[in-house]
This record gives C-alpha cells, sequence and structure tokens, in this order.
C-alpha cells in the first residue's frame, strides 16, 4: 500500500468526522417503505407535510432499500405522504417532533395498484447522464446518437471511455475494463469483444453504466472499473414491439434494421429481438519507423497501408420469464450473432538508408475472410425465500465462440528501379479457432435488520480456448506447410469464486463491507512445447463508507482490490503478420496484475460528482513495442508497477427548461516502471486529461442532441499517443402521436478522429498513425406498434459474470 494511502484515509475520515460535528443541530427523520409483503419499495415519492394544514414542507424519494431521510426538520406535528407509479397512494399517521433529536420512523407499507394503469401517456425522459449511488448511467435508450451505430461506437461516448488503435478499451485514462453486457461478464478479447459488439445494434441498447470501483459481489477482474451494457427489455403488458430501418453514408454506403417484440400476458412474458447490418468501411495505416536507432547505420521503412472492408452482421435475441408463484420466477435467454468480414489490403512499403534515397520497395496484397459466430444460453431462477426479504437466485450459462480466418498473402519485393530483388512470395493462413464457456452463480441476500443487509454467493467458471493457425508457403507450384508461422494452442482455465458482503444503514451513513476470493488454476498448451500451468488463490477485500452531511451534500470514501488475468489469444506465442516487416506476437508468460483501488468521492445535490482516485498495479500487463532485427513487433509484457492518480468532474445542469448540459472531466497521470525489458530501465509519465460535453434541447416536438469529445495526449507503457478529438450531432422529430419517430445523426462532423502513437525508447523510433472513414451521416426510422399500457409487475432476473478476454479481430 502505498504511503499516500493512510494521508488520504485519514483526511478523508476527519472531513466526514468534522462535518458531522458542524452539522445543523435541527430533528432528522428517517424511515422505510415497503410493499405488502415487506419487500422495499424504491424510487417512491415522500412528502413531508405539517398536520396542521397539509403545507409542503420538503419531499425526497426512497433508495433501492426504500429509505428515506429529511434532515433539519424544524419541530412539529407532522405527516408523510407517498405517492408512486405501481401502488395506491397512502399517507402515515401523524407524527409529533421535538427539537435536537434523531427519528427513526416504523416501517410504512403500501398496496400495489390492483390494475393495470390504462392509457398512461409518460412525457419525462431520462437525462443522457444520470448519477446514482455506485455508478455513471449513460441512458441511450432514446438518444438521438445512438441513430444507426452500433453498441461499440456507443460505447466510446460514455463518460471517462476512449478505445484505442487495437480496439482497447480504457477508462478514466486506465486501461483493464471488464465490459459486461447485462450484468454478465463477455470474457472475450479485446478485438473479439470489438466484433461482437460492432455486431450488436445501437437500437437494442438501453443504458451504458460506469462502474469505477465495484464491489466485492463482482468478479474480481477489471482493475479501472466495469463497464455494464444494459440491452432493452420491454415493460408493456400485452404486445409490442418496434421496427428500425437505417442508411448511413461515409466513403461507402450502409444499411441497418432490427425488429424487437414483447408479449406480456399475466404470469408469462415473452421478449425477442433480430437485427441485422450491412457496413462498408475503409481503414488507412501508416508506419514509419527507423531501425538501427543506436548504430550509425540506420534504415528506415515508410509503410502504407488501405484496407477497404465490408461487414454483415446479424443478431438474435430471445427469452422468456415466468411467475411459478409470488415468490419463484423462472427464465429464459438464449441469443447469438454470426458476422462475417471481408478484408482487401493493399501495403506498400519503401526501404532506404536514413539520409540517402529508396534502396527497394515491397508490394503487398492480402485477402482475409473472416466469419465469427457466438451461441449464449442462460437459465436463472429467482426464489424469495419469505416475505423479510430473504432472496436466492441462480444462473447457469453456456457460450460458444467460433470463429474462422482464412488469409491469403502476396508479397513482391523490388529495387528501387522496379526490378525483381528476390522470387514472389505466396503464403496463406488457416486459423480456426473455438472458445467454451460453463459458468454457474448462486446468490443469496437476508436482511438481517432493517439496518442490516448480508450477501453471499458462489460461482464456477470452466474455459476452453483451441487455436489452430495452419500456415502454408508456396513452393514450385504446391502450397506445403510452413512449420515456422504454424502452431496449435489449447487453454484450459477454472476460477472458483465465493464472496460475503454485509451492508449496514446508519442516519447519516451507509457502510458496505466484502470480501471475495477466487481460485484458479490455468493450463496453456502450445502443441509440441512445455505447457506453462498456473495455479494460485487470492483474495479480494472491498469496503465502501458513504456519508450525508446535508440533504445536498454527500461523500465517499471506497476501496477495493482487483485482478486482471491475461487475454487468452495474449498468452498463445503465434506470430500474426501484419506486413512482411511488422507483427503481433503472444507471450505465454504472461502473469496476472493485481491492483489495489482507492477512492474518494463528493455529491453536491444529486447532480456535480466529484472524484479523487489512486491506483497501485503490480505486475502490470502492457503492449509493447519491440525490435526484431528489421522487423518490429507487438507483444504484451509485465511491467513491475503502474501508478494511477485521477481526479473526475461529473455535472449536469438543466440550463433552461429546454437544454440540459452534462460535462465530464477527467485529469489523470499514469506512470510506469520496469527493469525487465530488453535489459533496459523504463521508466515514464504523463499527466492527461479527458473532456467530454453532451447537451440535449428539446424544442416543440424536436429534440437534439450534440457530443464534443477531446483527449489530450498520454502515455501507455513504452507509448505515446497523440490528442484525439471529435464531435457528434444529431436531431429527432416523432410523429404520428410518437409511434413514428425520424433521427438524423452525423459523427465526426470535422472529421478529425484518428489514431496516432510514437515512440523513442526501448530502441524502437517510429510513427503510427491510423485513419478510418470516421465521417458518417445517418438517418433512421423507428414505428412502435403494440399495446402502450405500462405493467406493473417488473421483474429482475439474476445475472452472471465473465466473458472478457477472448479475440476476434474485426
Amino acid at each position: 500500500m502505498s504511503k499516500l494511502t493512510y494521508p488520504l484515509f485519514i483526511f478523508l475520515f476527519c472531513a466526514i468526522s468534522v462535518a458531522g460535528q458542524n452539522a445543523q443541530p435541527n430533528i432528522n427523520v428517517s424511515g422505510r417503505i415497503t410493499d405488502q409483503q415487506a419487500k422495499p419499495v424504491e424510487f417512491a415519492n415522500i412528502t413531508l407535510l405539517t398536520a396542521l394544514d397539509s403545507v409542503v414542507v420538503t419531499g425526497t424519494t426512497t433508495n433501492v432499500d426504500g429509505r428515506y431521510v429529511f434532515e433539519h426538520v424544524n419541530a412539529g406535528r407532522y405527516i408523510l405522504r407517498i405517492t408512486g407509479l405501481d401502488f395506491i397512494k397512502a399517507s402515515s399517521k401523524v407524527f409529533e417532533f421535538s427539537s435536537n433529536q434523531r427519528y427513526l420512523l416504523e416501517d410504512i407499507k403500501v398496496s400495489a395498484t390492483p390494475h393495470e394503469l390504462k392509457n398512461v401517456t409518460i412525457t419525462a425522459s431520462k437525462p443522457l447522464i444520470e448519477r446514482k449511488a455506485d455508478r455513471l448511467v449513460m441512458n441511450v435508450e432514446n438518444s438521438i446518437l445512438a441513430t444507426g451505430n452500433s453498441a461499440f461506437e456507443i460505447l466510446e461516448r460514455a463518460p471517462g471511455v476512449t478505445i484505442d488503435k487495437d480496439d482497447n478499451i480504457s477508462l478514466r485514462g486506465k486501461s483493464g475494463v471488464s465490459v459486461m453486457i447485462n450484468d454478465k461478464l463477455t470474457y472475450l478479447s479485446s478485438s473479439q469483444l470489438a466484433v461482437l459488439l460492432r455486431g450488436t445494434d445501437g437500437n437494442t441498447v438501453k443504458s451504458i453504466e460506469v462502474i469505477t470501483n465495484p464491489s466485492a459481489k463482482y468478479d474480481a477482474a477489471g482493475n479501472s472499473g466495469i463497464l455494464n451494457i444494459k440491452l432493452k427489455k420491454d415493460g408493456k403488458s400485452g404486445t409490442n414491439g418496434n421496427v428500425v430501418l437505417g442508411v448511413a453514408a461515409g466513403k461507402y454506403f450502409r444499411d441497418n434494421g432490427s425488429l424487437n417484440l414483447n408479449h406480456h400476458q399475466g404470469k408469462l412474458n415473452i421478449f425477442s429481438s433480430l437485427s441485422h447490418s450491412d457496413n462498408k468501411r475503409f481503414r488507412e495505416i501508416k508506419l514509419d519507423r527507423i531501425v538501427g536507432a543506436q548504430s550509425a547505420a540506420q534504415t528506415f521503412f515508410n509503410e502504407n497501408t488501405q484496407t477497404p472492408y465490408q461487414n454483415h452482421n446479424s443478431s438474435l435475441r430471445i427469452g422468456a420469464d415466468f411467475e411459478i408463484n409470488k415468490r419463484n420466477t423462472i427464465g429464459f435467454v438464449a441469443s447469438g450473432f454470426s458476422n462475417t468480414n471481408r478484408e482487401n489490403s493493399t501495403n506498400f512499403t519503401k526501404v532506404g538508408s536514413v539520409g540517402s534515397r529508396i534502396d527497394s520497395t515491397v508490394n503487398s496484397l492480402s485477402h482475409t475472410k473472416q466469419k465469427y459466430e457466438n451461441v449464449a444460453l442462460n437459465l436463472n431462477n429467482k426464489f424469495l425465500i419469505d416475505t423479510s426479504g430473504q432472496v436466492v437466485t441462480i444462473d447457469l450459462d453456456y457460450s460458444r465462440f467460433r470463429n474462422n480466418d482464412d488469409s491469403e498473402f502476396n508479397n513482391d519485393f523490388l529495387l528501387a528501379d522496379g526490378s525483381p530483388k528476390r522470387p514472389q512470395e505466396f503464403l496463406t493462413n488457416r486459423t480456426p479457432s473455438a472458445i467454451y464457456v460453463r459458468t454457474g452463480k448462486a446468490d443469496y441476500s437476508k436482511p438481517l435488520s432493517s439496518t442490516l443487509k448480508v450477501e453471499a454467493g458462489v460461482k464456477y467458471s470452466n474455459v476452453k480456448t483451441d487455436n489452430d493457425l495452419q500456415a502454408k508457403m508456396l513452393r514450385d507450384g504446391d502450397l506445403i506447410n510452413d512449420p515456422s508461422r504454424s502452431n496449435h494452442f489449447i487453454y484450459k482455465e477454472t476460477i472458483s469464486a465465493g464472496y460475503i458482503n454485509f451492508n449496514k444503514q446508519l442516519s447519516h451513513t451507509s457502510i458496505q463491507l466484502g470480501l471475495r476470493t477466487e481460485h484458479t488454476n490455468s493450463n496453456g498448451n502450445l502443441i509440441g512445447s512445455t505447457p506453462v500451468e498456473r495455479n494460485y488463490l487470492n483474495f479480494f477485500p472491498s469496503a465502501f463508507i458513504t456519508h450525508t452531511l446535508s440533504i445536498k451534500n454527500e461523500v465517499g470514501l471506497s476501496y477495493s482490490r482487483r485482478i486482471d488475468r491475461p487475454g487468452y489469444d495474449n498468452l498463445n506465442p503465434f506470430i500474426s503478420y501484419i506486413s512482411p516487416f511488422s507483427f503481433f506476437k503472444g507471450n505465454s508468460f504472461l502473469k496476472p496484475q493485481f491492483t489495489n483501488n482507492f477512492e474518494a468521492t463528493y455529491t453536491y445535490n444529486k447532480s456535480v460528482n466529484l472524484s479523487l482516485t489512486y491506483a497501485h498495479t503490480s505486475d502490470a500487463i502492457t503492449d509493447i513495442v519491440l525490435t526484431d532485427g528489421n522487423k518490429t513487433f507487438q507483444t504484451q509484457r509485465n511491467l513491475e508497477s503502474n501508478n494511477y492518480y485521477s481526479f473526475s468532474v461529473n455535472s449536469s445542469h438543466h440550463i433552461t427548461k429546454w437544454w440540459t448540459a452534462n460535462i465530464d472531466f477527467n485529469g489523470f497521470y499514469s506512470s510506469y516502471e520496469t527493469d525487465t525489458i530488453v535489459g533496459q530501465h523504463l521508466k515514464t509519465g504523463k499527466a492527461a486529461f479527458q473532456i467530454k460535453a453532451l447537451q440535449t434541447l428539446s424544442v416543440g416536438a424536436y429534440k437534439a442532441e450534440v457530443i464534443g469529445s477531446y483527449t489530450s495526449s498520454r502515455v501507455y507503457g513504452s507509448v505515446n499517443i497523440k490528442p484525439n478529438y471529435f464531435v457528434d450531432a444529431g436531431i429527432s422529430r416523432s410523429f404520428a402521436t410518437e409511434k413514428l419517430n425520424l433521427k438524423v445523426a452525423v459523427s465526426d462532423i470535422f472529421d478529425t478522429r484518428r489514431t496516432h502513437t510514437t515512440s523513442q525508447v526501448l530502441n524502437n523510433n517510429f510513427s503510427y498513425r491510423q485513419k478510418y472513414d470516421s465521417r458518417v451521416i445517418r438517418l433512421n426510422l423507428t414505428y412502435n406498434f403494440g399495446n402502450k399500457k405500462v405493467k406493473v409487475r417488473q421483474h429482475k432476473t439474476g445475472s452472471n459474470e465473465e466473458e472478457n478476454r477472448v479475440k476476434t479481430g474485426g
């Protein structure tokens, strides 16, 4: 633990103590709202009225535990009025309060509405960015900027999120993010996850949750936090749904469409979604590098790669919930996607001596066809043991990912005058791979009292990956096996986990303490080599304290220990060529990295959120660019340490009735140090910042959104990343009593979104630039049909977690 950690703890606890001593000595009133089964009622509206003439004094809402607090109340006689959509309006008996006391009122029970509400029209909408107790939520369900975009493109707009050239996701400038879909970890690597999310229509996304410091209930993976993508699940009675049709134009034409259906009747709820998109895009890569930087004889390589590629994405999701009785609900979800990607790349490389003319060139043509398929099944059960809120949820999951990659490479080596330098080279790669994920999870929750709750759970996961790289080369007219590039890698991993959480609610303070333990057993076997086995047990404590200083001021302090295991494909030591002079290479000896996260938060009026974070990571897994002769390759290594400091501000404001603004600022400093890379001491670090501004404007039947983002230059391991920025905008209009909606949006209006990295350490001297055709105009038409009645019963199924470490390209 860093020496800076102790002063931070002492300072914050002293601040809480002093603030508590200086709080106004007025009356504090708290209590809880429950239903007739004693289950907490969340987000109920509580109004404090004078008993004499029913004048409104103040109001609040209940939290997820059904609790409410009124502070600084004057002495007198009062009543409480409780209102909400799903229950009958209720009032309390008369209470009389004296000076300088704290009152914990008895639970107030409300009754559910006895029938479905008819013809309810809800005109209010959730803000685009919403702050909850332990997370920020980006509500994209009705966002114009989600128009025609994939889930991957929407993810980059979330507060604090950046995505690099290799599709690695960072949160507040820190790598190691776990991505969940509907509370379930994806178990995929960065490139495989990118394929999945690019094949997920943005119109099926409900929200994105940003959880920077998860509790022990969540898997310990993800040192910078969790991004949870919530997909839509309709909440209306009867049969209803919507159809979305869209077109887009960038450098090429694109189209997308989706169909969402929901049927709810009695105890049965069935939901499904089907989407398809055709996307043709363009990518240009420029790589300039100098080899032999420490010698007099230096050689330059200027590479230019242009790649038009086309994706065809189809996905299907279907599920059902059935309420067996009032206490037992069972659910089933099946989902899958199919993604076909075709690339035709042209690479032109100039080679020469530094300060001299071009000596030779290499022209490369490559043709790649990739097909990714996924099937996922989930069976879940939620059982309410008794009326006190004692609940057990069980989830069983099975996922299978298949990837078939067929590539051909034609390389012509020419002298400066265009004559052949050596014979043409023809290579092929065939890479069938499969990933199998099996998980089982059970969670238990029990209120021990009105202010104390315990949560516990167990989980088991089993993962197997099978990658078979079959490389061939042309010799004398025949394709023969190339043993220097071929390999067969099988990886197996099992994780057994258990956790326990205690939640204590005091009058002004909420405390949560948790402990998670995970046992990992893994075996990485490159056929023909000695397997690499690992077997380790780790403990992951967490602690969260939230203290209410006043009705508008709240502070918090949290700590958690996290782990990041190497991606499955990153453990495979095979070589994947980009060009004859540059490639990727895996590392079988990667170790997991461990991170201690500390975070202090302050919230003002539920609209301004500040956080101060420190994290220390040991054995930090980092992308490193190295040189092998005249070739440059990217791999991953464990650096000894990574220290991270950040200051974040998120603020939402209603500037006028029709204009809402959200500003998200993250300032951070990240430093890396190691002595284990090619015998050199590496120490890098740089202060950086990211700012995102979201604007929502509603005028009459029109709604507009604008987002601007700027990320300054920063350091990641041995690489310097140049600044990047973009501006997106969109407008929507509803027709036919909101059954029909038209949305128009433009991504990257000024065509500025690009990636530029450089390095001049570890014997490297290179500049890497990548640009997509990111300026795209999109048009989407949505038609809503069916029953619009709001259903009273809302069911939340159990959840599973795990899938962030596979790879699929795209």
